[in-house]
């Protein structure tokens, strides 16, 4: 006798203290055609006119993802790592399109939705990947098909929606670093009409870093979440999805490794660091004098109805609420100076609402909708510097205080239809209308033992900007087996404030930004579908992209040299490239699979105006026009490559072994903007990463019935140590820090479902 949904949620009382995560085991037996919503239609991946890439459970268990950040390395000229400084901020770049900036005035220029609601901030991204359905990321401007403009791509969370059929799984994880974690999801009916399901989380690991003199841990995680859902099906027409969910997280500082020799104000040297940084050493870092604490609370909820109107006619609602508190103490120069130490504190909440109406006929298939979403972000903010003041006039102490307050308003308008020209012949048209407006006030003061280092600016900024962007695209299918397909689409970034303005100037609006793409490609099967190859090229002509950049400013009526953190539109930045996926299915027990990546990603055009020194008299600073085009775009290595294997062992009754195998490449690349000396374009070392490999293995028993589930999974095995992201802000005593990548981990995981 199956027992029923409502005595599995009486039981599941006593199994929730273990809901926590591992390596995320496969929740379905086989790896069925994937079927994708990117076109905000179901339909097959092979039939997506567009570079996109899915994953169901079982290719996430293969890839051992248990968050956002363990997709690196599988979607080709694709970068998506922690975000600096912060175990809960997420940075993604496609194509060399992206916005690492966690600050609160910067949008990320791709798009992040968990069930098509958009989340706005890069922070509160680190998302557990338990009982999802499917994660596609598409490649390119997407403004034509979703709610919130997406200039650079798009990356889509799918969770698995309740049915009628009762579904559990309890997950339990440890291994290296003190790594314990649990999940455990349920869902099933509580009436014919009413299916529901729950998710809970949580997960501790002791730091990667270690304080030789206190025995603190550094680089740690503590985190905790939940998710509730509830699927009402009333009418074979009409269907309504409400969602909520709730996350905790309370971790340590995230600390970097300074690469660059820290000064004073006035230039004199207080930590001498080699230029090329010394090796890092995970198990020892020097102490800093700031809270070892970051906490963050991040949750929303959701409706969506769906109403078949009739039988070519669809109308969907999909309205959200979402709130995020951060509170994060960040050491910014990863050294016991006080040069660099901050306080974010943030408050931020969204309400979206998107109206969708659909038409699928014979030979026009139409998405169309409108979007509004208001965004509000409050802030506090503290600089804590007293050592970079040390030698200027008896100065001793040095604070700096900035609140600030953000509100977005946002609405688009948008349209996409799909037209049949023939059994084979597919053209695409779409156009989307953005406004979007935001209104800034920023406060900041500083406050010193020395009063010529005093003072407070404040300023208030209200700016809109508006946009048109089409879509074109082309696809044909030569047979069932293949499909070719050109598209050009627009992609489109508001503009916004600069949430580091220190000083009159500083406080000018930057400009939005503008990406042309255009791309070609091929889906195709081979081998009565064992074969799988996908190819694509691209041009991207990405225009006015938002930079900020560290400076120190003088003139003769600021002689005390002022910190500028400039946002800057860089003209003109090009690239280029090619992408290719594989996979390969020789026999039933195993599969291969590749996933490679070519990008040239350069400057046409970026200048920037300096106030210098005259060297002739009389004394004066003169505006400079300082060309920065020599320097690489961030986040865009020429190469990434993975290539995998896995496995399958039959054991008869005893069940079955897969073993699992990956290495995954990354060519020399920048990891911050500013990364090269303006004036010699000699390259700082700290702020780039040189190739290398990372090799991941996994080994999973699975009995009989697929019930039970148990594994060993080990990540980066070769022990490389990499960066994965810097911060740049040397005009506060030359600060440069790199981030890392986690050393090798081995994890042990059971899983129990039914």
């Amino acid at each position: 006798m199956r027992p029923s949904f409502r005595s599995l949620l009486l039981a599941s009382g006593m199994l929730a203290g273990f809901g926590a995560t591992g390596p995320a085991l496969a929740q379905d037996a086989g790896d069925e055609e994937i079927v994708v919503t990117a076109r905000r239609t179901e339909e097959r991946l092979q039939d997506v006119p567009g570079a996109v890439s899915a994953f169901n459970a079982a290719a996430l268990e293969r890839l051992g993802a248990t968050e956002a950040s363990g997709l690196q390395g599988a979607v080709p000229n694709v970068n998506i790592v922690q975000g600096r400084g912060s175990s809960n901020a997420l940075n993604v770049y496609i194509r060399g399109v992206g916005q690492p900036d966690a600050l609160q005035t910067f949008d990320p220029a791709i798009g992040f939705y968990v069930d098509d609601v958009y989340y706005s901030r890069i922070r509160g991204l680190q998302l557990d990947l338990f009982d999802v359905d499917r994660i596609e990321v598409l490649r390119g401007p997407q403004g034509t098909l979703f709610g919130k403009n997406t200039i650079g791509g798009a990356v889509r969370v799918v969770t698995r929606r309740p049915t009628q059929d009762t579904h559990a799984a309890l997950q339990v994880t440890g291994g290296d670093f003190g790594q314990l974690e649990g999940r455990y999801s349920m869902s099933g009916g509580l009436t014919d009409e009413l299916a529901a399901g729950f998710q809970v989380f949580a997960a501790a690991r002791d730091g990667y870093v270690t304080n030789p003199v206190t025995g603190e841990d550094y680089n740690d995680r503590n985190v905790g979440a939940g998710r509730v859902q509830l699927a009402w099906d009333p009418a074979s027409n009409f269907r309504l999805d409400v969602a909520a969910d709730y996350a905790e997280e309370s971790s340590a500082l995230v600390l970097g490794q300074a690469t660059n020799t820290l000064t004073t104000i006035l230039g004199v040297p207080l930590l001498v660091i080699p230029t090329n940084g010394g090796p890092y050493n995970f198990e020892a870092r020097p102490t800093t004098g700031l809270p070892n604490s970051t906490h963050l609370e991040h949750g929303g909820m959701s409706v969506t109805a769906a109403w078949d109107i009739n039988d070519l006619w669809t109308l969907r609602s999909i309205t959200a609420y979402r709130d995020l508190e951060n509170r994060d103490f960040i050491d910014i120069d990863a050294t016991p100076l006080e040069l660099g130490d901050v306080l974010v504190d943030v408050d931020q909440n969204q309400t979206s609402q998107e109206f969708q109406l659909n038409f699928d006929g014979e030979r026009l298939n139409l998405v169309s909708g409108i979007y509004y979403m208001r965004e509000n972000i409050a802030s506090h903010q503290e600089a804590y510097a007293d050592d970079f003041v040390i030698g200027f006039l008896g100065a001793t102490s040095f604070l700096r205080t900035v609140d600030d307050d953000l509100a977005t308003d946002s609405w688009a308008a948008y349209i996409n239809g799909t037209f049949t020209l023939s059994d084979a012949l597919n053209l695409t048209l779409g156009v989307r209308y953005t406004n979007e407006t935001k209104d800034y006030f920023r406060t900041t003061s500083t406050f010193s033992n020395q009063a010529l280092l005093n003072g407070t600016f404040a300023f208030n900024g209200s700016e809109t900007w508006t946009d048109t962007s089409p879509l074109i695209s082309i696809d044909y299918r030569v047979n069932d087996n293949v499909l070719l397909y050109a598209r050009a689409a627009e992609g489109f970034k508001s503009g916004g404030f600069n949430g580091r303005a220190n000083a009159p100037g500083e406080d000018q609006p930057y400009d939005p930004e503008i990406l042309l793409s255009y791309e070609a490609g091929a889906k195709t099967d081979w081998l009565e579908g064992r074969l799988r190859l996908n190819g694509d090229v691209f041009y991207n002509d990405y225009q006015d992209f938002q930079a900020r950049v560290s400076r120190t400013v003088t003139s003769e009526s600021q002689p005390v040299p002022a910190i500028d953190f400039a946002v800057l539109n860089a003209g003109s930045l090009v690239s280029y490239g090619a992408e290719l996926e594989l996979s390969y299915v020789p026999i039933d027990a195993l599969r291969l699979d590749a996933q490679i990546g070519y990008l040239h990603a350069e400057y046409d055009e970026f200048f920037e105006t300096r106030s210098l020194p005259n060297p002739a008299p009389p004394p004066a600073n003169i505006p400079t026009l300082v060309d920065r085009s020599f320097q690489a775009p961030a986040f865009s290595p020429e190469w990434t490559a993975r290539v995998g294997a896995s496995y399958r062992f039959d054991l008869g009754n005893l069940g079955g072994l897969t073993a699992n195998a990956a290495a995954r490449y990354r060519s020399e690349m920048a990891l911050a903007v500013d990364n090269s000396n303006i004036f010699t374009q000699a390259i700082f070392p700290g702020m780039w990463q040189d190739s290398y490999w990372l090799y991941d293995a996994s080994l999973v028993w699975e009995s009989e019935a697929g019930h039970v589930t148990a594994g060993v999974y080990g990540r980066n095995l070769g022990d490389e140590l990499y960066r994965t992201d810097a911060q740049e802000f040397s005009s506060v005593g030359g600060i440069r820090t790199a981030y890392y990548g986690a050393p090798q981990t081995v994890s042990f995981v059971l899983g129990l479902k039914y």
